[in-house]
């Protein structure tokens, strides 16, 4: 592939993913969807560019939506995770089953205790479960539970849109493309 077409394809995949991220502060609850989205577009880049351009997409992406994604949750967010997983998610899958899930619920639990204190100490976004009280400490457990489960299945379902991509899309659509 040329350098121009791949620049192209990484500059047009840059520009989807900021549209994704600045959809966030439009849609009220999409903090956590379209972050996600703008990951899975990165899915596309790495299998059709490589790496290295999905990668560069990834920073481009991240930049540009510190500047201009009105939602800076979601921004924190898809730096912190949602961003890069999609593009790591397959080279974790060669390491074998029981060590692959948990590296993946390691990986997540650091990511989002990390970014729950960032949120509130970067972003000056109050702490939420001090207001529940004595509850705050049990809220706390039920969040975490909730998140992981929440990761859990976007993982599957991420293995499902890349399964579709690489045996239907890709062979259907992208073929006929010259």
């Amino acid at each position: 592939m040329k350098k121009s077409t791949q620049v192209a394809i990484g500059g047009l995949s840059s520009a989807l993913c900021v549209l994704l991220m600045f959809m966030t502060g439009l849609i009220p609850f999409s903090t956590y969807v379209f972050p996600g989205m703008a990951g899975i577009v990165l899915i596309a880049v790495a299998t059709e560019i490589g790496g290295a351009t999905a990668l560069l997409v990834f920073v481009a992406t991240s930049v540009l939506s510190l500047f201009i994604v009105p939602d800076r949750e979601s921004v924190l967010l898809f730096i912190m995770l949602l961003g890069y997983y999609p593009m790591i998610k397959p080279k974790l899958e060669r390491i074998p089953k029981p060590f692959v899930y948990l590296l993946k619920l390691a990986l997540f639990n650091v990511v989002i205790v990390a970014f729950y204190y960032a949120t509130i100490y970067l972003l000056g976004i109050p702490d939420l479960l001090s207001d529940w009280g004595s509850l705050g400490k049990y809220t706390s457990y039920v969040a975490i539970g909730l998140a992981n489960y929440t990761f859990f299945m976007y993982d599957y379902l991420l293995s499902k849109v890349l399964f579709i991509y690489i045996h239907w899309f890709r062979p259907r659509i992208l073929r006929k493309i010259p």
